[in-house]
Parts: C-alpha cells; sequence; structure tokens
C-alpha cells in the first residue's frame, strides 16, 4: 500500500507540472517515466496494474476517441471523402513500412515495430500492445517519440515554411452535459462495448467495443453532448502508463535505447511521407497547402486543432481528415494483428 501512495502521489504532482508547460499526453509520458523509475528503483508495487484497471482505461480511451466522431464535423468533408481516406490509407502503408524496417532488428519483433509506428492513437496502441502480442514497452517509448516530434515542429514548420500567422479564430465550446451524464455515458458505452466486442471475438475488445458504441451514439445522435470527464480520461492515461512503465528492467531499457535512433530516423521518414501526402490532397482538392499538412500531419490531434484555429486555417476539415486517421489506424492495426498472429500458427 505504501509503494502505491508513493506511486499515485508522484505520479499526480508531476503530472500537474508538465500539464502546465504544455507536454502533450502528460498524463501518459509522466505516469510512464514514474513508473519506469519506480520499477527500476525496485520501489514498483510487486502485483503491476490489475487487468481489470487496465481494461477499464481502454474502455475509457475507447470512448474518448469515439465522441471526436461528430457527425457535423465529417460532413464538411463533402466530396473530398475519397482522396481523405486514400491519404489515410497512405499513411497506414507508410506506418506499416516503417514498422517493417524496424521490425528487422534482430531486438524488435515485427508486430512491436508496427505497433511503434502506426501514425495514430498513440495512447490506444500502448494500452493494446501487449493483449496484440507487442512489447508495451518499446510501443510506448516510440510512440511518444512520435507525438513528441510531431507536435513540437508543428509550429516551426507552420510558421516557416507557410508563413502561418496568429488571428483572432475562437474555438467555440459546445454545450457541454453534466458531470452525471458524462460519467453514465463513459460506463454504458464501456460496459455495453466491452462485452459485444467479447461476444464478437473482436481483437482489443476493451478498447475497439467502446470506441464503436461510443461513435455509433455520436453520429446517432444519441450522445446528448456527453463525453469523458477530464479527471476520467487523465486516470486512464496514467494507468496506461504505470502498465507499461513497470515492466521495465534495466536489460530492457539499454535494449530499447538502442532502438531508438533507427525509430528516429523512421518517424522523420513517416512525417516527410505525410506531408508528400497533404500536397497530393491539396492537389486532389480545394483546400490550401497548409491545411494539407495539417491533415495528414501523422499526430497530435488536439495540437492540430489548437494551431488550426489559431491560423485561421479549415478547422473543420483538419479535424474530420485527422479523426478519420486516428480511427482507421486504431481499426485496422489490431485486426491485422490478428489475422498475422492467425496465419502464423497455422
Amino acid at each position: 500500500m505504501t509503494r502505491w501512495l508513493s506511486l499515485i502521489v508522484v505520479t499526480v504532482v508531476l503530472t500537474l507540472g508538465a500539464s502546465q508547460l504544455g507536454v502533450p499526453s502528460a498524463g501518459l509520458f509522466v505516469a510512464l517515466f514514474v513508473a519506469v523509475v519506480f520499477a527500476l528503483a525496485g520501489w514498483a508495487p510487486s502485483s503491476g496494474v490489475p487487468r481489470k484497471i487496465g481494461i477499464a482505461a481502454q474502455a475509457i480511451l475507447g470512448v474518448e476517441i469515439g465522441t471526436l466522431v461528430q457527425r457535423d464535423t465529417l460532413s464538411t468533408l463533402g466530396d473530398n471523402w475519397v482522396p481523405v481516406v486514400l491519404a489515410c490509407i497512405g499513411t497506414l502503408v507508410l506506418s506499416l513500412a516503417a514498422g517493417a524496417l524496424l521490425g528487422l532488428r534482430r531486438d524488435v519483433d515485427t508486430i512491436t515495430g508496427s505497433l511503434a509506428l502506426v501514425a495514430g492513437g498513440a495512447s490506444g496502441l500502448v494500452a493494446i500492445a501487449q493483449e496484440l502480442g507487442g512489447d508495451e514497452r518499446v510501443v510506448a517509448v516510440v510512440q511518444y517519440l512520435r507525438v513528441v516530434l510531431v507536435t513540437t515542429t508543428m509550429p516551426i514548420v507552420a510558421t516557416v515554411v507557410f508563413s502561418a500567422r496568429g488571428t483572432d479564430a475562437v474555438i467555440v465550446d459546445a454545450v457541454k452535459a453534466p458531470w452525471l451524464v458524462d460519467l453514465l455515458f463513459v460506463v454504458v458505452c464501456g460496459a455495453v462495448g466491452y462485452a459485444v466486442a467479447v461476444l464478437v471475438r473482436l481483437p482489443a475488445p476493451g478498447l475497439l467495443g467502446p470506441l464503436i458504441v461510443a461513435t455509433a451514439a455520436d453520429l446517432l445522435g444519441f450522445s446528448f453532448g456527453a463525453g469523458v470527464p477530464s479527471l476520467l480520461l487523465a486516470a486512464a492515461y496514467i494507468g496506461i502508463g504505470w502498465q507499461a512503465g513497470m515492466r521495465f528492467t534495466m536489460d530492457s531499457l539499454r535494449s530499447i535505447s538502442r532502438v531508438l535512433p533507427t525509430a528516429l530516423l523512421l518517424i522523420i521518414g513517416i512525417t516527410v511521407g505525410c506531408a508528400l501526402l497533404g500536397l497530393w490532397l491539396t492537389a486532389s482538392t480545394s483546400i490550401t497547402a497548409y491545411e494539407g499538412y495539417l491533415a495528414t500531419t501523422p499526430g497530435g490531434v488536439y495540437a492540430v486543432l489548437a494551431i488550426a484555429a489559431s491560423t485561421g486555417a479549415n478547422v473543420t476539415f483538419v479535424v474530420a481528415a485527422q479523426v478519420i486517421r486516428v480511427f482507421m489506424m486504431l481499426f485496422a492495426v489490431p485486426v491485422g494483428t490478428k489475422i498475422v498472429r492467425h496465419y502464423r500458427e497455422k
């Protein structure tokens, strides 16, 4: 109990500080870092994160991602659906190719390489990595490296390459439901989604089941403006970070440090490839090159939204394209992994 209390206090304090500094996915990053330190020092709880808590964290993330898929936002794509979906497929192909290259290393298997470099849904992929047969430690570190790299370079590229300047644009928040409705929405979507996903043997049922139910509720107008309470979402991020961090050892840390230079080069390759897809999307639609870049940037949906809104870009188009990318990645990878493992076992 003392170890758990120490872990909780240190994580919460550092998460609050990181959030103030604008660190992306602060809860996940801090929890991962703190859990690694505790694990290496021998201070981590020996039991690790209970499986039920891990599934609950996946369900919360699934509901959060599902609420991003809103009918009004997606309708703004109009006749541009096909180019946007093709750009997302191109991003998936780039990610899988980079993952296969990372998987050529002796210390990284193909599934882990693919999960680590898929450009979308970083927190969700970390949450289900172990369940899909990957090494969640490698996935967590490489995915967060991608998010940090993309998020930090985005404002620089926007300013230097596209000469984007701040405007008075303001994001108007939708009317939010009472917290009790939010909580009920999460519980219902999580419980129903997980039960149905297990029943139909969907891969990663803890994440994908609630994601499907929350998305359906949003698109059909049954969500009543509900979403995931911020504290609950932060707790889910922390649980996922702990889950991956507590499995670290000195040997695994040394192994992952050797992987990082290769992973960094591949992440840069994916980012450049996605920028080229953005140029193609620009040529195929009526959006500007700057909006094409934001729409295909491989990471940081909320950071993209903030930059698009503050620089006067077409926010709804950019967000719609980004949501489709994340949605596609989180579905394609678990299903593809299940198919690969099925044929391997034959």
